[in-house]
């Protein structure tokens, strides 16, 4: 048995946890920090899975934790790709109308993003038609944020990864199983060594809300799972938007509606996507794989009352958004916004991910901003949705400044 003393421990080796080591040793705070990690390299779920986008800070409500970091996040971490020359595709993003009714959201969505310091215009559909032809709008409006760009996730996870064990920071993998002493802040390994810790964070994601409860944190916070699935437009097809495009999305969930992004790779792919369905586990990537049947019953029991209750709008997700996993619902959602495209010219992607959401039981909502809480000698990031990839240095920043560990 072995005994390791550190001054942090940080629980999932994703963007944030990453990000968090990386600015505790930025800040000269410590580099005595220890990451554990259930799997056997990092970047194997979210932060690995996720589109590629950073964003703008169009859609957050100002004021909001989201808000509040996303624009000079994205900027920081772009800064930070350029400088150590990894994939970056400096496309922007449009976002359309797909029916009349939806105009007015630009109005909202243009107000929110220069809110949140966003750069971003109102074109008509000449200037639509300029960047991507086959592109429709329904009322003639839409919406451009050039500094949208798309990265290659796993690649920055992998070099931040390079970078934080250059530095001695200790990454022990494979910890599916372990347990806490949290009275005298001591995590026990499966292998039975014994970690002493002064401050832990969790970052662990889809399993957050499980390690916050070992800490009798966050007790009325669980996930429910939603899976993101992928296509991707036929190489051979001569639809090939240059820039991301988005449609006008419900703001009462949060799910932004499938739409077209193009890879950050010299010759891009354009994937269509993602759908959000629920999953049937936190790590429900394929078919039945890692069911997780109680968890299932108990969140399809939710799901239902939300659509009963209509809480937030809910039903609308139901009817417009949580069956195109099947590809004819798929394909008429990415016909409003290039009408010309068909099943023909897309095909199934590799890419999957499950976006971990939170559900607050005490109000019986859908959290949509990121949750941080202090547990005794703990922290808690719960509910990491997007910009957290995006935003993952100032998301970092915020979250050691209320665990006061920066000033």
């Amino acid at each position: 048995m072995e005994r390791i003393n550190c001054d942090i421990i940080i629980v999932g080796a994703g963007m944030v946890g990453l990000s968090i080591a990386n600015q505790l040793i930025e800040k000269n705070v410590t580099r005595n920090i220890v990451i554990l990690e259930k799997e056997n390299d990092v970047g194997l779920h979210s932060s690995g899975r996720n589109s590629g986008v950073l964003h703008a800070g169009i859609y957050y409500k100002p004021e909001s934790l989201r808000a509040k970091i996303c624009v000079e996040g994205a900027q920081r971490l772009k800064n930070w790709v350029v400088e150590r020359d990894l994939e970056l595709n400096n496309c922007g993003k449009i976002i359309v109308p797909q029916r009349e009714d939806l105009d007015q959201q630009l109005d909202v969505l243009f107000h929110r993003g220069k809110s949140n310091g966003a750069l971003i215009e109102l074109i008509d559909e000449n200037q639509l038609k300029s960047f991507i032809p086959q592109a429709r709008t329904a009322t003639g409006r839409a919406l451009w944020s050039p500094n949208t760009c798309v990265v290659k996730p796993i690649s920055i996870i992998h070099a931040l990864k390079q970078e934080l064990l250059d530095k001695g920071v200790v990454i022990i993998f494979n910890q599916h199983e372990w347990v806490v002493n949290n009275r005298i802040s001591e995590i026990k390994l499966s292998n039975n060594d014994i970690i002493s810790y002064g401050h832990l964070i969790n970052c662990a994601g889809l399993h957050a809300d499980k390690v916050a409860h070992k800490f009798e944190v966050g007790l009325n916070y669980m996930l429910l799972p939603f899976k993101g699935s992928y296509w991707q437009i036929k190489k051979e097809c001569t639809i090939k938007p240059k820039c991301n495009l988005y449609p006008v999305p419900d703001l009462n969930i949060p799910f932004l509606g499938v739409h077209f992004t193009p890879s950050a790779d010299s010759a891009p792919t354009i994937t269509i996507g993602p759908t959000a369905t629920p999953a049937l586990g936190r790590e429900n990537y394929k078919g039945t794989n890692l069911v997780e049947p109680l968890m299932l019953i108990k969140n399809l029991a939710l799901l239902s009352k939300l659509y009963v209750t209509n809480q937030s709008g809910f039903r609308r997700y139901v009817h417009e958004q949580a069956f195109l996993n099947f590809s004819p619902l798929l394909i008429r959602s990415a016909q409003e916004l290039i009408p010309s495209i068909t099943l023909n010219d897309i095909q199934p992607s590799k890419k999957v991910g499950i976006r971990s959401q939170l559900f607050n039981q005490n109000t019986n909502c859908l959290e949509d901003d990121f949750i941080c809480l202090e547990g005794f000698k703990s922290t808690h990031i719960l509910n990491a949705i997007s910009p957290a990839f995006t935003a993952s240095f100032a998301l970092a920043d915020l979250i050691l400044r209320q665990s006061n560990l920066i000033p």
